[in-house]
């Protein structure tokens, strides 16, 4: 039970904490509205499976001991957001969306966007790999496992897919939309600093 509450406890305390898979979320929802926003939180999830499974099979362990291989992670997440960053302060042009019309973007796209966002993000790595290695013992059954795996994904799948719904709000949208280019810009800056702040934290554990 202490393992459960433990697990847990971190679990939320990481899906709320502020970062890239949130920005990256309001962008979808507030842009490309609610459709998308949903798909991208699902991507999201299975970015998080991701990270549960290669843990599970002790990958994990190996990045956790091998600065070169964390580093390359940590290059490639900082790399996407930068560029997903850069894109977004870039649009300086309001885009004429119609709120009854659905998603400028594909459902594979939005769905894309969220699973490379937490794929890439080492700081999902660190907290699936603090996780499993500090938490968990050796001895905890696979299934159980896979249980708190499945769980940390849920939980991810949930808030985001509610902060999705919440920006995707016809009124809040359309107040968001006339003030995009505005929003576009912190937004990006946000994602930018994310990406440049992986970058720059040392690769220690």
């Amino acid at each position: 039970m202490a393992e459960l509450l433990a697990v847990a406890l971190i679990t939320v305390l990481a899906v709320i904490s502020p970062g890239a898979d949130f920005a990256m979320t309001v962008r979808n929802s507030y842009l490309y509205g609610r459709a998308p926003g949903i798909l991208s939180a699902v991507g999201i999830s299975l970015g998080v499976l991701v990270h549960v499974t290669y843990t599970i099979l002790g990958v994990g362990i190996l990045i956790a001991h091998s600065p070169s291989a964390f580093t390359v992670i940590k290059l490639a997440g900082a790399g996407y957001l930068v560029y997903i960053g850069c894109r977004t302060f870039a649009k300086r042009t309001q885009m004429d969306i119609d709120l009854s019309s659905g998603a400028a973007i594909s459902r594979m796209q939005a769905l894309r966007t969220g699973f490379l966002t937490n794929a890439l993000n080492p700081k999902t790595t660190l907290f699936v790999l603090s996780t499993f290695t500090q938490v968990i013992h050796q001895d905890t059954a696979l299934w159980r496992q896979i249980g708190y795996g499945l769980f940390m994904s849920l939980a991810h799948l949930a808030w985001f897919s509610l902060a999705a719904l919440f920006f995707s709000n016809d009124r809040l949208r359309a107040k968001m939309l006339r003030s995009q280019i505005l929003l576009n810009r912190v937004i990006g800056t946000v994602l930018v600093g994310l990406g440049v702040a992986l970058a720059l934290t040392p690769t220690t554990q």
